[in-house]
C-alpha cells in the first residue's frame, strides 16, 4: 500500500511503503503551537520504509530529544521525531495526499485538550503518550 504527502508549496514531500504503524490525535500544547491548531493527527511509520522527496525539511529541536520538521519555504509542519523511538517518524496526517486514510485509533495528551473542543468519537483517550506509545518507549 503506502502513502505520500507534501507541504503547502510542494517543495517538501514524503512517501512510505507498507502500512502505517499507528495513527492518533494529539492534544499537547507543543503540537497545538507547532500546527496552530487545537489538536493534530499523526501517522507513525518505520524510518526504513520512509523517504523525504524534493527539498529536505528544516528540523527544530522543540524540547530535549524531540525534533519537529517543517518546510523552510511555506512553514508547513511535516513530522515529529523522538529519540526514544529513533526508528520511527510521526507524520502530520494533514500533509497526506489522502488524509482520510489516517484513521486514528486513540487520543494522546487528552488532559491537555482545550475545554471548548467537543469530540463525539469513541476512541480511547490517554494521559500523556498513553499505553500505545509508552509500550514502545520501554
Amino acid at each position: 500500500m503506502g502513502s505520500h504527502g507534501r507541504c503547502l508549496c510542494g517543495n517538501v514531500s514524503w512517501s512510505f511503503t507498507g502500512e502505517a504503524n499507528s495513527s492518533c490525535h494529539c492534544h499537547c500544547e507543543s503540537c497545538r503551537r507547532c500546527t496552530a491548531a487545537p489538536f493534530t493527527t499523526f501517522v507513525g511509520v518505520d524510518k526504513n520504509r520512509f523517504t523525504w522527496n524534493g527539498d529536505k525539511p528544516t528540523r527544530y529541536e522543540s524540547s530535549p530529544g524531540i525534533h519537529r520538521s517543517f518546510c523552510g519555504n511555506c512553514g508547513t509542519s511535516m513530522s515529529f521525531e523522538t529519540a526514544k523511538l529513533e526508528d520511527e517518524i510521526f507524520l502530520y496526517a494533514a500533509t497526506m495526499i489522502n488524509p482520510q486514510d489516517a484513521r486514528p485509533s486513540h487520543h494522546i495528551f487528552w488532559e491537555e485538550k482545550l475545554p471548548w473542543i467537543q469530540l463525539g468519537d469513541e476512541l480511547e483517550k490517554f494521559t500523556g503518550f498513553g499505553p500505545p506509545l509508552t509500550r514502545s518507549l520501554q
